[in-house]
């Protein structure tokens, strides 16, 4: 009879074989879920509109970002330009521009929209800059944002 007793192996170990797939599955999942937080260098409070339409596909949509730099002390008080977290100069608009079309590769670079988030207080001149040079690139597709009345920043 003591053929079939049970005998006492004490604990068994956990199997974690599988871990590391499961480690990087969540890594991988976190990586392509995760939108990257956009540091903005320039202060831009937008106009108020009444009339919006929203941009579709905002993955072909690139930014630039024209107002009074956050730190005044070091940037100075005049308005100034900013694209993918950087402050730029009018002049490399364009290198800004032909980048972000690589990055989006030959069969989306036509599709591709600039949206220029300006500041109310913004004086023109540094905006007609910028789009002259967006003009010089073929980047013609602009659009503008603003607030809808009533809303807030």
């Amino acid at each position: 009879m003591s053929k079939f007793g049970k005998k006492d192996r004490g604990m068994q170990a956990v199997p974690t074989s599988a871990l590391p797939d499961i480690i990087f599955i969540l890594l991988f999942f976190f990586m392509v879920a995760t939108k990257p937080i956009e540091q903005t260098i320039v202060q831009v409070k937008q106009p108020k509109a009444s009339e919006l339409q929203q941009l579709e596909k905002a993955n072909l949509v690139s930014n630039i970002y024209i107002g009074k730099p956050n730190d005044q002390s070091s940037y100075g008080q005049e308005s100034r330009i900013q694209a993918d977290d950087i402050l730029i100069t009018p002049e490399q608009v364009p290198i800004f521009i032909e980048s972000q079309r690589t990055k989006l590769g030959p069969s989306k670079s036509s599709f591709m929209k600039i949206s220029l988030k300006i500041d109310q207080d913004t004086k023109m001149g540094i905006v007609i800059d910028v789009q002259e040079k967006l003009r010089e690139v073929d980047a013609r597709s602009i659009s503008y944002s603003s607030n809808k009345e009533g809303e807030d920043d």
